[in-house]
């Protein structure tokens, strides 16, 4: 499933890169989320977003590397080598689609703030599903420093992680 995690990286990364809110909601920490691989970061450091509505942007200018058919989750990689995933809600691959809307394509060029996955909401929540989004830096390793801009809500395009490289 995170085939995009094994593909031999350029080395794009120079310099701190931002990462904007890809969702409207609160901002938490990944400790909040009731899923071990998020909780723990064992895909990397990050922290997740309690949406406030069923719209995902792209939180950085870059490619998607990654779709899944069942439209819940999404690889990024920004311009800058960043690789990014974002997960909505927790075991909604279940749902097998149902209620997701993706925009993008694998390989597609995506430009920050641009329209990537709806979802409803007010139907995820009622098949008893958390909505809580995991949003992950995959290449954690790449960076001396991961800061997370967590406790707040945040509209789309607000930082919610800095990556320090140097």
């Amino acid at each position: 499933m995170f085939d995009f995690l094994k593909k031999k990286k350029e080395e794009r990364i120079v310099g701190n890169e931002l990462i904007a809110s890809p969702i409207k909601g609160i901002a938490v920490p990944s400790a909040e989320v009731n899923d071990s691989t998020f909780r723990e970061e064992m895909l990397g450091a990050g922290m997740a977003i309690k949406p406030a509505e069923g719209k995902v942007y792209a939180p950085v200018t870059g490619t998607v590397t990654m779709t899944i058919d069942s439209n819940h989750a999404m690889g990024i990689v920004s311009d800058r080598g960043t690789e990014l995933l974002i997960h909505i809600g927790i075991d909604t691959v279940s749902l097998k689609g149902k209620y997701f809307k993706s925009y993008k394509k694998e390989n597609e060029k995506v430009k920050k703030g641009e329209l990537l996955i709806e979802f409803d909401m007010e139907a995820i929540k009622a098949e008893g599903f958390d909505l809580i989004t995991p949003v992950v830096v995959c290449n954690t390793f790449d960076y001396q420093e991961v800061i997370r801009f967590t406790g707040k809500e945040v509209e789309i395009g607000d930082t919610i992680m800095e990556l320090v490289k140097e």
